[in-house]
Formats: structure tokens, sequence, C-alpha cells
């Protein structure tokens, strides 16, 4: 592992590291919030997805992508995956982050949307849809219970949510059923549930199939513009990391599969046309 003297120390682009393709409806929201600043995309397709992986090869694979957009400049990383999120943030932010450069951050997409929903749920009963690794890892629950220790969270695994989305599936017949299944799911575990936090990014593709399953007076929480609001607000707290981001309005998108691949994909996520570069971890 290298240390902070063979980092660039120059200012450079905002760091966005997802294992797929979801991060980039994050990204998304930060890029039309904050267009001013330079962006890297990184997206370890070839080893996607995280969702179903052990905590040790997450944290490793999540680790070698944060040194990477260090080595390209950053001084900024988010980790647009909630899998990565739970399963590697915490012990890169205390362990690594000390060895590799402490004035560098690397910061998650869990918490953000757990400070957000105290405002928002009223019968302080919360649901949580996400991936089986992150429902696993029970980290939402952990978050919302350190800033609001009244609120029930009750999480449901859908392990087949995003391969559907990132296969093209997102608007068939078979994204209806396991949609409708793991909502009706959730909500007989506890009909108290007065809000949804959509914790993986791939999920606002199916979001107008959850809202069609999910009763009107539930609210759904999609990640994207809690996170993007939450960078904004931290670089107005953190003039030291501000002064570190390069404002040129560039954008670089990175990935660990074929180009061509990930070109098709990511444009479907953005509705707007994508050119990567390949990149090895």
């Amino acid at each position: 592992m290298q240390h902070r003297t063979d980092l660039p120390s120059a200012p450079g682009p905002i760091g966005v590291f997802d294992s797929g393709y979801g991060g980039l409806t994050v990204w998304r929201w930060m890029r039309d919030l904050m267009p001013q600043y330079d962006y890297i995309y990184l997206g370890d397709n070839a080893r996607a997805p995280y969702g179903n992986r052990s905590f040790e090869l997450v944290y490793e694979f999540t680790l070698q992508a944060v040194h990477r957009l260090f080595q390209m400049g950053c001084h900024l990383v988010i980790l647009a995956c909630n899998t990565a999120s739970a399963k590697a943030l915490r012990t890169i932010q205390q362990c690594d982050l000390p060895q590799m450069d402490p004035s560098r951050r690397v910061l998650g997409v869990i918490r953000p949307t757990a400070e957000c929903i105290g405002d928002v749920t009223q019968t302080r009963h919360v649901g949580v849809v996400a991936t089986a690794g992150t429902i696993k890892s029970l980290t939402y629950e952990m978050e919302i219970a350190k800033l609001f220790p009244d609120i029930v969270v009750t999480g449901e695994a859908c392990p087949l949510w995003a391969p559907i989305v990132e296969n093209g599936e997102a608007q068939s017949d078979g994204a209806d059923y396991f949609v409708r299944k793991h909502i009706n799911s959730l909500l007989a575990r506890d009909p108290q549930i007065d809000s949804i936090i959509l914790g993986c990014t791939h999920y606002p593709l199916l979001l107008d199939k959850i809202r069609h399953y999910t009763p009107q007076e539930v609210r759904l929480l999609s990640q994207g513009e809690y996170v993007a609001r939450s960078l904004e607000n931290y670089l107005q707290r953190h003039p030291e990391m501000l002064s570190r981001i390069s404002c040129h309005a560039s954008r670089r998108f990175y990935t660990t599969e074929q180009p061509d691949s990930f070109n098709e994909n990511a444009t479907m996520f953005l509705g707007e046309p994508v050119s990567a570069e390949h990149i090895v971890l």
C-alpha cells in the first residue's frame, strides 16, 4: 500500500465508486447539484455484483478501488454502493486512511440516507429494501439507531432486483413478480411501515414498479438526492477539502469490464451517452 508521500497532492476530482452501474444514479444527482466539480466514476463491473460476496472480499475490492482513485488524484471518494458502504467503509476510514493519507476522505451512501429518515417517518416504522449483503450487515439498523433510537427498522433482502436491472429487464413482467413479492413480504412483517428506503442504487430504475405495488401513503426514499445534498453540505462545512477539489466540470468514466458493454448499460442508467475507459484494479 502506498503512503501519503506517493499520492498526488494537487487538487483533483471527486471519485465515485460502485461495484457496477447503480452508483451512476447517485453520481447524476451530484453532477446536477454541483456541476462545477471534476468527477471520476469507477465501476468494478468485472467483479460485480458485490451483494452476495463476503465482507472480506468486498473490503478488499473496495480498498483497491479507493486506492486507485487516490492515485488518480482524488482527495475525496464517495462509495456510491450500499454493499461497499455497509461492508468496507468503516474499516477503510478507521484502519486504512490513517496510513494512506489522513487528510483524504472516503464517504458512503448509508449515513446520509439514515440522517434524513427522522424527518420523513410519522409512525417511526421504516422499511429497507436492499441486497442480501446490505441487509445481513444490519448497517441501516445501526446507523438509524444511533440517530433515532425510537425508529423500528425492518429489512427485506431482494437478491434479484439488481440483476434484473443490470440485465435490462426492469420493465419486464418478471420484474413485476419479484417487486410485488418483496414489497408484500416487507409490509406483511410490519404493517406500520410508512417509509421505505431503497437501499440499493439500482432500485431507482425499478421505481415505477415499486411505487405501483406500494400503498400510496407509504413514502419511498431514493438515495441520490439525499447523498448529493449531504455531500454539498459536507463541502460547505469542510473548506479544507473543498480547496482540494478541481473545478473544470470534467467527467471521466472507468470500468474493469469491456468499455463497450459498460457504455451501453451506463447509458441506460444515465439516459445519456457515456464513453468509458478500461482500468485494471
